[in-house]
């Protein structure tokens, strides 16, 4: 009995090892888009920043500028260390960053400090001063080239529109117009490969609702237009180009901004040629998720898109997994008017922004 019982305990051991032994093993990497929310530093600049200095209708002190990096550290730190033991983000697209020092200053952080960012930014010509950029692991991510490309778009674009949406504003209002000239944020384009393998990383910060929604919709959707210029660009160079293209869109994935310029899709099946894009947001929205409260409605405006190469079968590169928003009880508001909206700045203290953060997974199988 006793050799029969040890003969059995030696089967299920074996079993077990030989399951765990065709088990395969990934390498994840974390990428993703927060809007830091007007992440000014106290000193005066060239851009309007008066608002955001320490005697200016924000009172944005010293005290309130740390505190507001910490807290976006700590969220940062955060995204994507449910399935990533890389824990925070190797390659994150920011906006609402005033100049190159505050992200400096935040990637200095304790929280971030020993992940050892890199940093693409260029200053953008919208007025307030408000840019975007790439925050990217060094012993992970190599950037080969990067340029920031304008978006031209003129104030006799925007369609008539009634009074009421004449009249709906929105934070990011300060878009100013110098010979019918709309100056906003340009478009950041980074190549570079990540543990080897070369990927394009466009990040966005597509022109606001200011105005109403139906007027300003030609500025996003010419936005849109370029963002797809680039990417046909990018596929006419190398048909097997690795797109990523993200940001704060202040569009819905169902918008013609995305939906008709980009032309992105809703499933992955429905991708059949190398300059298809797919966004895993569409359905996320669909499902009633969000990543921001929009007049009182919630929305997907920060979206994750990826190009047909990103979809395929096999995992012997990287290759999409999954997508999320990063919405963790400390990030939201529990009183108030805003309950259940993101945790803002208030006048008397620091929040963390007014845009929940979203990410995608790649995974590539180990060799």
């Amino acid at each position: 009995m006793k050799i029969f019982k040890n003969l059995v305990l030696f089967v299920a051991l074996f079993a077990i090892l030989s399951v765990n032994s065709q088990q395969k093993k990934y390498i994840i990497h974390t990428v993703a888009f927060y809007n830091l929310e007007n992440l000014f530093d106290t000193i005066k600049g060239t851009n309007n920043d008066e608002e955001w200095l320490p005697r200016g209708t924000q009172n944005w002190t010293g005290r309130k500028y740390k505190k507001k990096l910490e807290n976006l550290s700590r969220v940062i730190s955060e995204i994507g260390t449910g399935e990533n033991p890389n824990n925070s983000p190797t390659l994150l697209g920011a906006c609402e960053v005033e100049n190159r020092r505050v992200l400096e200053d935040l990637v200095k952080q304790p929280k971030l400090n020993n992940k050892d960012y890199g940093i693409v930014h260029f200053d953008s010509p919208d007025k307030r001063g408000i840019d975007v950029a790439l925050l990217y692991q060094k012993k992970h991510f190599k950037p080969t080239s990067f340029v920031n490309v304008p978006l031209y778009i003129y104030r006799n674009n925007a369609a008539k529109v009634t009074k009421k949406e004449t009249e709906e504003v929105t934070d990011d209002k300060n878009e100013v117009a110098t010979d019918d000239r709309v100056y906003t944020r340009d478009q950041l384009l980074v190549t570079g490969f990540l543990d080897g393998e070369e990927i394009n990383i466009i990040v966005n910060h597509w022109p606001s609702r200011s105005g109403g929604e139906k007027k300003s919709s030609p500025f996003r959707e010419a936005a849109g237009a370029l963002n797809r210029r680039i990417m046909d660009s990018l596929v006419k160079i190398n048909p097997n180009a690795k797109i990523i293209t993200m940001g704060d869109l202040n569009d819905g994935a169902y918008n013609a901004s995305v939906k008709k310029e980009i032309g992105a899709k809703l499933k992955k099946t429905d991708l059949k040629e190398p300059r298809d894009i797919y966004n895993p947001f569409e359905q996320m929205a669909k499902d009633g998720n969000a990543s921001l409260f929009y007049r009182d409605a919630g929305d997907i405006f920060d979206q994750i898109m990826i190009s047909e190469q990103f979809v395929k079968p096999e995992y012997d590169s990287f290759r999409y997994w999954k997508a999320g928003i990063y919405n963790k009880p400390y990030l939201i508001q529990t009183t108030g008017q805003y309950k259940g909206y993101p945790l803002r700045n208030s006048l008397n203290e620091p929040g963390f922004s007014d845009h929940f953060p979203v990410y995608i997974y790649l995974i590539k199988e180990k060799k």
